[in-house]
């Protein structure tokens, strides 16, 4: 590893270690003023600390803070620089409802990030009640909001879109027998309804395997007492997700089982470190396109540059962010009057295809429909490099 990239490192520490004390950390340019006044600031909310998914943190905040960067390079918002205000969820939504009450008295302009669907509903429902723009990058859950708001937009495909094209895979592959190995949570319990309904009408079964009271090992049991095919994990990563799959891989009566992980747990290098060999072979949803635009490729270069490691799809949503942000900022004002409804005047070209905002129907938030879409899984020749089973 390079020095740069122990610099990066050691930054990207520092943050998660200020974080985790304080959930108070900016990001803003030297001096915070340009030619035209103070710093545009951005709320910006991200996992950083467990029990949030930290890996999928470190790459949304790459992502952000790399646009910020190309932001300001080329002028800023209006003469004026952007800036990030972060903040830590730690996967908890009350901790990150109480910062958008923060964030809102600090006088941001908007709020952007959050991977996780149960946080971004929390900043979601404050930032409608507030008025303030919040553009969520990752989370995927439909209902981000109990009723429809101008406020709220999302980037990531709602899950009942991906998940549908996930189910469809696992049909055509010849899997109907299928076990969930699923944990308590809206989320969890959502994505399992989804399988259920879309592999009812073909003959495909669901069984719950909730985990709160079964080991590994008596997983494994029940996986060969229901004679399943494929096995799906809606649970946390890594645990029980590594425990779990390393229980199946060492049981030979489940040689031929299929795993699989729509939630993207394999999608982080921390997967592969945990698992090796084992976690080859586990099929999961990616919202990345089969081949990146000059834009996109650049864009990656910057990111392998920041995260010493390939990219995942999630800095790529967090760059995305921050450019639509901007140019949302630039046309509407960062005033929360003027930015009330940006987002169905939004035409951009991001990192993964030209970006624009609709209302689609069952879904409450502005949409981008829909982000590109791979069923990819982790190659068992090389783990370190994945195969595409499937685009959309």
């Amino acid at each position: 590893m390079r020095p740069h990239h122990f610099e990066i490192r050691a930054r990207l520490d520092r943050i998660v270690s200020q974080e985790t004390r304080s959930m108070n950390t900016s990001s803003l340019p030297s001096g915070a003023e340009g030619a035209d006044g103070p710093a545009i600031r951005i709320g910006a909310f991200v996992p950083l600390s467990r029990p949030g998914w930290v890996a999928a943190g470190r790459h949304l905040l790459a992502g952000l803070e790399l646009a910020v960067d190309e932001v300001n390079d080329a002028g800023g918002v209006a003469g004026a620089p952007l800036g990030l205000v972060v903040r830590d969820t730690a996967a908890d939504p009350q901790r990150a409802a109480a910062a958008v009450d923060e964030l809102a008295g600090l006088g941001v302009s908007a709020l952007a990030g959050e991977y996780h669907s149960v946080v971004a509903r929390a900043v979601a429902a404050k930032a409608h009640a507030l008025g303030l723009p919040f553009l969520c990058s990752s989370a995927v859950l439909d209902a981000l909001t109990e009723q429809p708001t101008e406020w709220v937009a999302r980037l990531a495909p709602a899950q009942s879109h991906g998940w549908q094209i996930y189910a469809g895979y696992l049909l055509r592959v010849g899997h109907r027998r299928i076990a969930v190995a699923i944990e308590p949570s809206v989320y969890w319990a959502s994505g399992a309804r989804i399988l259920r309904d879309c592999l009812a009408p073909h003959g495909g079964t669901i069984t719950e395997l909730d985990v709160r009271s079964l080991t590994p090992m008596a997983v494994c049991e029940a996986l060969v007492d229901d004679r399943a095919t494929a096995l799906v994990l809606l649970v946390g990563h890594p645990e029980p997700a590594v425990s779990i799959v390393k229980s199946v891989r060492r049981d030979q009566r489940l040689a031929a089982i299929m795993i699989g992980a729509p939630a993207g747990q394999p999608e982080f290098a921390e997967w592969a470190t945990l698992l090796g060999e084992d976690g080859a072979g586990v099929s999961f949803l990616r919202y990345l396109p089969d081949r990146l635009s000059p834009r996109g490729a650049r864009v990656e270069t910057a990111l392998r540059m920041r995260l010493a490691e390939a990219p995942s799809f999630v800095a790529f949503e967090g760059h995305d962010t921050v450019l639509i942000l901007a140019e949302v900022l630039r046309s509407h004002g960062v005033d929360r009057a003027g930015s009330a409804r940006p987002w169905s005047r939004v035409a951009i070209e991001g990192t993964r295809g030209k970006i624009q905002f609709s209302r689609m129907p069952g879904i409450s938030v502005w949409q981008w429909a829909w982000s590109p879409i791979q069923i990819v899984d982790r190659d068992p020749a090389q783990p370190d490099r994945f195969r595409t089973l499937y685009s959309s």
